[in-house]
């Protein structure tokens, strides 16, 4: 947050993506633009991660810089204004160019392509909110094919909300979490079989005892694919009659994502003995593991 919406700067040579070399793309952390490919970077020596050029299209923003006494071109997430970082005009090949960017204001999709197009890795993003996004954040940490989850706002107005304000539930933000799966390994169909059944879409903006226009039941699309798949769903369990109520889920074009605080991610696997934990997540963990066993992430070696 501080770099992305306040502009600071993290260290030199601290930053996860400096050394990083494998194959893919380099996406904004604010909105998951596609800002740059692993083509286009280098090792500029300078202690943050550098570009010799973006992918096209309009994606990064220049603006002027005068802080600090100094004239910089800075460069900026053309669709949310996060910071990345500046440009320099010393780079080491026919561009002439450095992008110097800070690793906290990108996420990095990878790509491995093997011999067959068939075979090859293909990720997809979807986001969903079922209530509290602690809750369904754990759910997809352990579903097989799930690349990476990320608990924050969507849906709303407010620019950069907080948890607090969205708290207040007068941001029209719901909870959400941001899944990249492997589409080769994992349908969006399962992944909202996962959904409709870990948490209750039929309660109008209520999830047990968290109450709030946060809380309710949403699916937000990024394509006309995604929304057929998603309406074809909710279609089916109300003709089938699945549950008592009608399925009052909303499903909405995706405009923006905010990530949540850090303290936010991966909030189970790090506060497991709190009461909340205890008697909220574990449930639905249990109810996961109990219908979809065979959809579990194989355990890491440790």
């Amino acid at each position: 947050f501080d770099v992305l919406r306040k502009k600071t700067t993290e260290q030199p040579f601290t930053g996860t993506l400096l050394y990083n070399k494998d194959k893919g793309n380099y996406v904004c952390a604010g909105c998951g633009n596609e800002l740059f490919s692993d083509e286009m970077k280098f090792d500029a020596h300078c202690g943050w991660p550098s570009f010799d050029n973006e992918i096209a299209g309009g994606r990064i923003k220049k603006i002027t810089d005068t802080s600090y006494g100094m004239q910089r071109t800075e460069i900026i997430c053309a669709k949310c204004g996060g910071h990345l970082g500046h440009i320099f005009n010393d780079g080491p090949t026919k561009t002439g160019l450095r992008y110097c960017v800070n690793s906290a204001s990108l996420n990095f999709v990878p790509i491995v392509n093997t011999s067959t197009k068939e075979n090859r890795i293909k990720y997809d993003t979807i986001t969903l909110g079922g209530g509290c996004f602690w809750c369904v954040e754990a759910v997809y940490e352990m579903l097989n094919g799930v690349v990476s989850v990320e608990s924050g706002f969507s849906g709303g107005l407010k620019v950069n909300p907080t948890y607090q304000q969205v708290c207040m539930g007068n941001t029209g933000h719901a909870e959400v979490i941001q899944i990249v799966y492997d589409s080769n390994k994992l349908t969006l169909e399962e992944i909202l079989k996962v959904f409709f059944t870990v948490h209750d879409p039929t309660t109008l903006n209520r999830q047990g005892a968290d109450e709030g226009e946060q809380y309710r039941s949403i699916i937000l699309y990024r394509n006309k694919s995604q929304y057929k798949i998603a309406t074809d769903v909710i279609h089916d369990l109300n003709k089938q009659k699945v549950y008592d109520n009608p399925v009052v889920t909303k499903v909405e074009p995706f405009i923006q994502f905010y990530k949540a605080e850090d303290y936010h991610q991966d909030y189970y696997n790090s506060n497991k003995e709190k009461p909340y934990c205890k008697m909220v997540i574990q449930p639905k963990l249990e109810k996961f593991e109990k219908y979809f066993k065979d959809r579990i992430k194989a355990k890491k070696a440790n």
